[in-house]
């Protein structure tokens, strides 16, 4: 049975000058997950920041928190994000040559793992990991940057991940993260996300939670609808 979805503010999209209060906003409407995206300038065209932005985060932040790292060598980070106090490291398909050891040293280090794929990257290439992972994230624009166009094709990879889901009897979470706001929340869960990462379009707003909230009550009646 799926899980209610839940909305993921990425804090990239974060006044860092006024984190501490953009995620108390979150937490006042309700918010229960937040997502951190960590670059290093090398898989993607950008650098976000580390494992020392997580900590700050969690000094405030109570709920959970996942960590996206977009980068090459990522089981590097791995005792770092367990001190920063993540619970969920995520790993992209592309940036690693043992998937299978790098999902591993994740869950061995307590924390939940995920794998990331990027919009050219097929559903098929997670064939023998699904059973593994306890999150895929599928990207809807390509990552390294925010505030970016979302990509159709999504839709039906997600669709792929929900089927595989059911036929296996697994339980992983379908995250899709890039491009996600109030015009596609609801058909995003239609057909089978489960945690919707969202950036600009909740820390564009003055009251950040206040927003997060809308779009939660956006996914909740695509929600209700379709079970």
């Amino acid at each position: 049975m799926r899980v209610r979805p839940r909305i993921a503010p990425s804090i990239l999209a974060a006044d860092f000058s006024r984190l501490g209060e953009q995620l108390a906003s979150c937490e006042q409407y309700g918010v229960d997950w937040i997502h951190c995206d960590i670059m290093d300038g090398h898989f993607v065209p950008n650098i976000s920041y580390g494992p020392m932005i997580v900590a700050a985060a969690r000094k405030v932040w109570k709920k959970t928190m996942d960590a996206h790292l977009m980068t090459y060598h990522p089981d590097q980070y791995v005792k770092a994000l367990v001190d920063a106090g993540a619970d969920l490291v995520t790993v992209h398909q592309e940036a690693v040559a043992h998937l299978h050891r790098s999902v591993h040293i994740i869950k061995d280090a307590g924390l939940k793992a995920g794998v990331a794929i990027n919009p050219a990257t097929p559903v098929n290439s997670l064939d023998l990991i699904l059973g593994d992972v306890d999150l895929v994230t599928v990207m809807s624009v390509n990552p390294g940057f925010g505030g970016q166009s979302f990509i159709p094709s999504t839709f039906e990879k997600i669709h792929q991940l929900q089927t595989l889901r059911n036929e296996r009897h697994l339980d992983f979470l379908i995250q899709v993260d890039g491009g996600v706001g109030a015009q596609n929340v609801e058909e995003l869960v239609r057909v089978g996300a489960d945690i919707l990462v969202a950036g600009n379009s909740v820390f564009a707003h003055s009251e950040p939670g206040a927003e997060a909230r809308r779009l939660q009550e956006l996914a909740d009646k695509a929600y209700h609808s379709h079970i």
